[in-house]
């Protein structure tokens, strides 16, 4: 198990590309599931999800192969094993992304419940209530998900918020399984984030017909097939506000190439109230900081709201500001588990239900912590780079599920990682 080994505090600066997007490669890999043929995704990130996505694509009869020229194929000609194991489904949740194409596509699917980072509870009751309203036959058995179709789907209106809002995997599920069925789908209080537009790009790419696109209702016209498609996927938004917040937190200064900040409205708001300069550069944006922040106060909503996987990097930030600062998590109200951690380096923060307390501190102190979710983990890096003194990040794996070797692009700015095997 590798570890990490920060020293601090650094000052950041320096020219860093922001890689494609890992939130909208799974579910576009997924959807690869409904087209016969050999489809070709490029910006791809090289993580550990997108690996483990690829390994179960091919336990379902697909090819996968990394090209050399750092694109990804999929030949998706052959699905003959409509079957998501635990053993894989476990370790990624969007992973249940595979359930609405493989039941499209072959009529039948056994899947998984899934797992992934332990954020608090995320049922996928909107997944299956969504499947079932097209027409599917879904029930539980031994921990996974048996949906059958053997006689097709067909188009219905469908509402799919919950009680925090629009799902996004759930969307994606009943989106690409849409795509397929006859008739026409509604999907109402649909999950408007950029990944879900790229995904819906995508299948029209492929020859599906939808529209409201980027809206709470989508609309949905199901075709009798799909085509492989050359596709390329958008920008990480949440790999960017990561490295915005990792300018912040140093008082440094980087420019971010390929960032759509289109993509991240909420985010640009609440780092310029704080003090942070964002500005537009050529299709990226340059972030500085020349002092510790001002206080905010932030609440996570489903987009365009405040995204919830940057809440944590945020309270490391926030940590340091001179006063109070307020954060509610309402997406996930349970995504709190970075809290202790950050509080082992001498942060100061207190949760009241949904909600953290953040009462600033003069400085971080280095600390052995403990990572326990792939957004939390980039937290603790964020707070090692100006905690004073060497800071030891254990179960660094969770970051590699998110950030293409996040050491090395963040040591040549001027950081001090260094991973090491225990």
């Amino acid at each position: 198990m590798d570890i990490f080994l920060i020293d601090g505090p650094v000052r950041l600066s320096g020219s860093v590309t922001i890689n494609g997007s890992k939130n909208a490669s799974l579910p576009i890999m997924a959807s690869a599931i409904l087209a016969g043929g050999k489809s070709i995704l490029r910006g791809v990130p090289d993580l550990s999800d997108i690996t483990v996505c690829g390994q179960l694509l091919e336990q379902l009869g697909c090819k996968v192969v990394k090209e050399p020229t750092g694109e990804l194929s999929i030949d998706s000609t052959v699905v003959d094993n409509p079957f998501g194991d635990y053993e894989i489904l476990r370790k990624m949740r969007a992973g249940i992304c595979i359930l609405g194409p493989l039941l499209a596509r072959c009529g039948r699917a056994e899947v998984s419940m899934p797992g992934g980072c332990a954020i608090g509870d995320r049922p996928v009751n909107l997944h299956i209530n969504g499947l079932r309203q097209l027409g599917a036959r879904i029930h539980l058995k031994s921990g996974y998900i048996i949906a059958e179709a053997p006689n097709g789907l067909t188009g219905k209106e469908i509402f799919m918020g919950g009680p925090f809002g629009s799902t996004v995997l759930g969307t994606a599920n009943v989106l690409a399984a849409a795509t397929l069925a006859r008739g026409r789908t509604v999907i109402e209080s649909a999950a408007c984030e950029p990944e879900i537009v790229d995904l819906a790009n995508c299948l029209n790419k492929m020859g599906a017909k939808i529209s409201g696109i980027g809206s709470p209702r989508l609309t949905i016209d199901g075709v009798s097939g799909l085509e492989p498609v050359e596709y390329e996927v958008i920008a990480d938004r949440i790999e960017a506000g990561t490295f915005m917040v990792a300018a912040a937190i140093t008082a440094g200064e980087l420019k971010l190439t390929n960032c759509r900040l289109r993509h991240m409205m909420a985010v640009a708001d609440r780092l310029r109230h704080i003090g942070v300069k964002v500005e537009q550069d050529n299709g990226g944006c340059v972030v500085s900081a020349t002092g510790p922040p001002r206080t905010a106060d932030i609440t996570t909503q489903p987009y365009p709201g405040f995204p919830t996987d940057l809440q944590a990097q945020f309270m490391a930030l926030l940590s340091l500001a001179d006063g109070n600062s307020v954060i509610i998590e309402k997406v996930f109200p349970d995504r709190f588990m970075h809290v202790a951690e950050l509080n082992r380096m001498a942060a100061n923060l207190r949760k009241e239900g949904p909600a953290v307390i953040v009462a600033g501190v003069k400085k971080l102190i280095a600390a052995p912590v403990m990572a326990s979710d792939l957004r939390a983990s980039a937290a603790l890096v964020l707070a090692a780079m100006a905690a004073e003194g060497t800071t030891i990040i254990n179960r660094v794996y969770h970051i590699d599920r998110g950030y293409e070797k996040i050491e090395q692009r963040l040591n040549p700015l001027g950081a001090s990682i260094s991973r090491q095997s225990v």
